[in-house]
């Protein structure tokens, strides 16, 4: 008899291992009217919107560069890299890791307004629209809203 409690215990603790989900931290940010994040991993600060310096011949997306703590950093306006038609001042700059970048780039998106870090199940990611679009890592769906989860070194390249 106690060699069955033991067996059903370890069922039990199979069970809620595969119950819990791996779960991953995400930076939430506006975009216009949409919801989006990226991985707290590659977010090195949040700043405020500074003086931006132009960029002679720079991709449209590139609203310029900024001196951050004696580093050029290139400031990208994500609504232009993305195709997102929306009109909104953008206040915050979401400063990313240059180290999880290939090619170690100091970079920087240009985001209307930055919201919180959440802790997002795996289980609560569905897989994106489009495969063909390596920058959209998934939709997540909460609390009947929807926030597009984008992998910011795919963006940039």
């Amino acid at each position: 008899m106690r060699q069955d409690a033991i067996t059903t215990e370890m069922s039990a603790d199979e069970t809620d291992a595969e119950d819990s989900a791996e779960e991953v931290q995400v930076l939430e940010f506006q975009l216009g009217p949409e919801t989006y994040c990226v991985d707290i991993e590659y977010v090195s600060e949040i700043v405020d919107k500074g003086q931006l310096t132009a960029v002679p011949n720079a991709p449209d997306y590139v609203e310029g560069v900024m001196d951050l703590r004696g580093r050029t950093t290139s400031i990208i306006n994500p609504k232009s890299l993305l195709n997102i038609d929306a009109e909104g001042e953008s206040k915050r700059i979401v400063i990313f890791d240059p180290n999880k970048f290939e090619d170690e780039a100091a970079t920087g998106w240009l985001v209307d307004e930055v919201y919180q870090v959440v802790r997002v199940s795996m289980d609560d990611v569905e897989d994106p629209p489009l495969e063909k679009d390596d920058s959209i890592e998934g939709v997540i769906k909460r609390d009947g809203d929807l926030v597009v989860w984008i992998s910011p070194v795919h963006a940039i390249e």
